[in-house]
């Protein structure tokens, strides 16, 4: 069963399939349904087309838009290209993009993304004869309908969901957006006002404002919890799904990266006949959720996928950045966030045994000046003199462009979060070689079973 992964730029597509996915999906500046992602520009999407061919892995060009008359010679140019380039599949909703695909890039395999909504046997069987290789189920479906589908259709490959946020449209084909902020969702551009607080007024009572539950609030009327099908895999492996799909091309690469290798230890663990450990669902609760829910997994019940009280984010850890050097004396940081002496963070890597963790003793900055705190956009250095052996592990962590595998986190004590602070500072911090300065000031301990201080 294919692990499939979010990528909303080039450097989280190189995270996910570092930490263990089997594809990537992705979308150019163009086109697809996450115009507020990074995203890929063209020169970015030939250069994953590489990346990912190099290490045996698949990707993935989402082009799943509902596609006004203007956009149809850009959509048919953008096809050839991605033709060109040889991308393993495009992700499509729109039968009138399905049928320029199928005119102008006829050796790439289609994919009808879910926002095509297919939610029987029979219009699956309808998108194989157009010629699709692929139908991601729409996430209305039980796992009973998506066994039916498989049964009844087997020449089709089955997609489906297994974690992230979800939509409350049928399928995520929403005209909140559009209606409220003229901000098309099927064109990419959501605003997500299903996320809001509303309250109910009256005309003639001016600021006055209703709740429309008991809640001094207000309510969230149509806010969605989040998906996440972990402990129903073997069910779903047994289904007969081609594919699980984890969603999230807006969020970090922590998020991507952490989620890609829980579910990859989880199917290696149930492809081995093994149940998957209780350490590892706990992970689940280390990126920035809503309220888990198994959605509509057993049946549509529409009172198990709503959180009517909030729709803050759960955070229990922060992603303070990514490794960007180790040398001899330094642990160099590429800082999205702060950390500070005293504080504990930890370094996740694609294997878990890998993990570390790091009482900061000091901190110095590019200049090797000493500093308490890290700040966002900046480089901080960590000193591991007489602590190299435990760092064998991040020496052999380079890829191919010359990044870490690694990734740093700490715990944080508010783990509730408004939505909109979510994910502000996921941006590119600058990186500087500078001389080091010698000295020990970190204690460091592997997270084992044990949990045990070296």
């Amino acid at each position: 069963m294919e692990l499939l992964s979010p990528a909303g730029s080039l450097q989280k597509l190189q995270y996910a399939i570092y930490f263990g996915a089997d594809a990537v999906y992705c979308s150019g500046k163009d086109f697809g349904l996450r115009a507020k992602s990074t995203n890929l520009s063209d020169e970015e999407l030939e250069e994953a087309v590489k990346f990912c061919h190099s290490q045996n892995k698949k990707i993935f060009v989402t082009v799943n838009i509902f596609a006004q008359n203007s956009d149809l010679k850009k959509i048919k140019n953008f096809l050839l290209f991605l033709e060109q380039i040889k991308i393993d599949a495009v992700i499509i909703s729109d039968p009138g993009i399905f049928a320029l695909a199928k005119e102008n890039a006829p050796q790439i395999p289609i994919h009808v993304s879910t926002q095509a909504n297919v939610t029987s046997w029979k219009t699956a069987e309808f998108w194989l004869k157009q010629g699709a290789k692929r139908i991601i189920s729409a996430r209305e479906l039980s796992i009973t309908e998506i066994k039916e589908i498989k049964q009844r259709v087997p020449e089709i490959e089955l997609e489906m969901f297994v974690h992230g946020a979800m939509c409350m449209s049928y399928s995520g084909r929403c005209l909140l957006s559009s209606y409220l902020n003229d901000r098309s969702a099927n064109r990419g551009n959501c605003t997500q006002p299903c996320r809001w607080k509303y309250a109910l007024t009256e005309e003639t009572r001016p600021g006055q404002f209703f709740p429309i539950e008991e809640d001094e609030h207000g309510t969230y009327i149509l806010n969605s919890k989040d998906l996440c099908l972990f402990d129903r895999l073997e069910e779903i492996k047994d289904a007969g799904i081609d594919s699980i799909k984890i969603e999230g091309r807006m969020k970090s690469m922590y998020y991507v990266a952490n989620l890609t290798r829980i579910y990859r230890e989880a199917l290696d663990l149930i492809e081995e006949g093994q149940i998957p450990s209780n350490d590892l669902n706990a992970e689940l609760d280390k990126v920035s959720h809503r309220i888990y829910s198994e959605a509509f997994f057993d049946q549509f019940d529409s009172s198990y996928t709503q959180n009517y009280d909030s729709s803050s984010y759960i955070r229990n850890y922060q992603f303070i950045g990514e490794i960007a050097d180790v040398t001899d004396s330094f642990l160099e940081i590429n800082c999205k966030a702060k950390f500070s002496v005293g504080e504990e963070i930890e370094i996740i890597f694609p294997d878990r045994k890998s993990d570390i963790s790091i009482l900061v003793k000091s901190i110095y900055n590019e200049e090797n000046e000493p500093i308490d705190s890290s700040k966002p956009n900046t480089v901080a250095k960590i000193n591991l003199q007489g602590f190299k052996n435990l760092f064998k592990n991040l020496q052999g962590f380079k890829n191919l462009e010359g990044l870490d595998h690694g990734i740093v986190r700490k715990r944080i004590c508010n783990p509730i979060v408004p939505m909109g602070n979510m994910d502000k500072n996921d941006f590119p911090a600058e990186q500087k070689k500078e001389d080091h300065r010698d000295g020990g000031d970190t204690e460091i301990f592997h997270r084992d079973s044990s949990d045990t201080k070296l």
